[in-house]
């Protein structure tokens, strides 16, 4: 038990959020140089470029340059084993990188140093606080004109309702971006430019001086020096103080600064990281929190993706594990299927290349075969000692649209495709009472999924759809049909009663008055904005 003991504290298991562009698959790509798991970073960006980003695996991610999946990658660095979730960046796909926060026990937000706080920055950081973990900052861009620092840390602080500690704080910025001075030691580092950097080097060369040092001015300028003199005094005297209590409650997020694409800033924003997170967090479950070292193997699933590799047409479940160590081949309790399951073929991934697993412990992301027992939330443990964790809400989609196979004579991958994107909790399906599946009604969070949706079905099930927008926007779950006839409400023209595939009943409104005309006009309708 000390091995596994030893092998869980030494885990980290973190996720990235940030608005698109603000360069967060390139920050994964160069934590994954740090580490050896790469050999060479992909730029996302470049419609001629030769590289993709390794965390980027679906066609339509190299094509556009977003990450609309996300990704697991594990790679070990400094004797820690560190396991990092990439997710979507785009807000379309909120409710995916929701999901995947479950499974993070911190999460770092990118920030483009040119633009701060974005309109979809927040949504993703609302999302954040959900969860309740901590949210460390990394500062972007830096070698690109950016904004103030202070201006940065005032916009965090309004807008997200987060304080904000800076650990280290940037020396000018875009061509003039000298270095980063490091408030923990006191010194100056000032980093030396290096061409190759931005592929094939993950070295950079960097010098420590003292703040107070002669050598800091002729490094970095006297100007520079002294309006640096000044931001410190500033921030020792009214800045925050780093408070670890309360920046693993969520309410304080350390501020990095730095260069993605250049590595400046990158490995000491690493290291620092890596020193205040913590190992694996206990888990909340029907029994009470799940410790990890507990040495009854549990985990539970928060992500489905079907067709990772197109010439086995596989579905594979990712899932975290909670505490113990797994083992390949073990045998455990599936909660939700009540029944023991062997764990076959588990794998680590990264992007869409795979290896083997056969051992691996709390706080580690695994991939396992999956036959079509598995739902998003469902909890693996062990039988003798059976107990849920608490499960993954979902979100309510604000858009709707009318889908329909093209080709009659492909119904039968139509209905697969469809299936097995909404069992991945991309989409919900609906249809209308009394219908089949040739024509459906397609909820989602975002607009984008809908584009996802049309391309996969084409690439990977070959089917061509029509769709037709609908203008609903509002979705509401019926609780109590036992004492209604449903298919005789007194609705709206324009509210459109459908059911879910667990036959449960749903109206979709057009506006909140829709909402009101039908509980005011049938007595005893009661409506709730979760299903169950």
């Amino acid at each position: 038990m000390s091995d596994t003991r030893s092998e869980i504290e030494r885990r980290r298991t973190f996720a990235i959020i940030s608005h698109p562009d603000a360069g967060k698959t390139t920050l994964t790509e160069k934590l994954l140089l740090y580490g050896g798991a790469i050999a060479l970073a992909g730029s996302v960006k470049g419609k001629k470029a030769q590289r993709h980003a390794v965390s980027d695996w679906m066609d339509i991610e190299k094509k556009r340059g977003i990450s609309v999946t996300s990704s697991v990658m594990q790679f070990n660095y400094g004797g820690y084993c560190i396991n990092i979730l990439d997710t979507p960046g785009h807000e379309d796909f909120s409710e995916d990188t929701y999901r995947t926060l479950m499974a993070a026990d911190s999460a770092v937000m990118v920030l483009d140093a040119a633009k701060g706080v974005e309109r979809q920055t927040r949504k993703l950081f609302k999302v954040c606080t959900l969860r309740h973990i901590p949210i460390f900052t990394f500062i972007n861009k830096m070698d690109r004109d950016a904004r103030d620092p202070f201006d940065l840390m005032e916009e965090i602080e309004n807008l997200l309702g987060i304080h904000t500690c800076p650990i280290n704080w940037p020396i000018g910025s875009g061509k003039e971006f000298k270095g980063v001075y490091d408030r923990q030691t006191k010194k100056v580092l000032v980093f030396h430019a290096n061409s190759d950097a931005v592929f094939e080097s993950k070295q950079v060369r960097s010098t420590a001086v003292s703040l107070d040092s002669p050598e800091t001015r002729e490094l970095i300028g006297s100007e520079f020096a002294e309006h640096l003199a000044g931001d410190v005094a500033l921030l020792d005297g009214a800045g925050d103080q780093l408070d670890m209590d309360a920046v693993r409650a969520g309410k304080l997020s350390p501020v990095f600064f730095g260069s993605a694409l250049t590595n400046f800033g990158v490995e000491p924003f690493l290291k620092e990281f890596l020193r205040m997170t913590t190992p694996p967090l206990p888990r909340e479950s029907d029994r009470g929190l799940i410790s990890p070292f507990s040495s009854d193997f549990s985990a539970f699933v928060f992500k489905i993706q079907a067709n990772m590799n197109k010439a086995h047409r596989d579905r594979i479940a990712f899932i975290r594990i909670c505490s113990g160590k797994f083992e390949k081949g073990m045998e455990v309790y599936h909660i939700q299927g009540g029944r023991k399951v062997k764990l076959a073929q588990p794998q680590h991934l990264m992007a869409q290349n795979r290896e083997i697993v056969e051992e691996a412990y709390a706080g580690d992301i695994i991939g396992l075969f999956d036959p079509g027992i598995f739902s998003i939330g469902d909890t693996l443990c062990s039988a003798d000692k059976p107990f849920r964790f608490a499960g993954i809400p979902t979100f309510a989609p604000e858009h709707f649209a009318r889908v329909e196979q093209v080709d009659t004579m492909k119904r039968k991958q139509f209905v697969k495709g469809m299936t097995q994107i909404a069992q991945e909790g991309a989409i919900q399906i609906f249809h209308e009472p009394d219908s089949g599946l040739e024509e459906v009604i397609v909820g989602a969070v975002g607009v984008l999924q809908f584009e996802v949706l049309e391309y996969r079905l084409k690439n990977e099930y070959n089917v061509e759809i029509r769709m037709t927008t609908l203008p609903n926007d509002e979705i509401r779950w019926v609780t109590n049909t036992g004492n209604l006839n449903v298919k005789n409400l007194d609705l709206t023209s324009d509210t459109r009663l459908v059911q879910d595939f667990k036959n449960n009943y749903l109206l979709l409104f057009c506006s909140e008055w829709s909402i009101r005309w039908a509980l005011e006009h049938n007595k005893g309708l009661a409506l709730t904005e979760f299903g169950g």
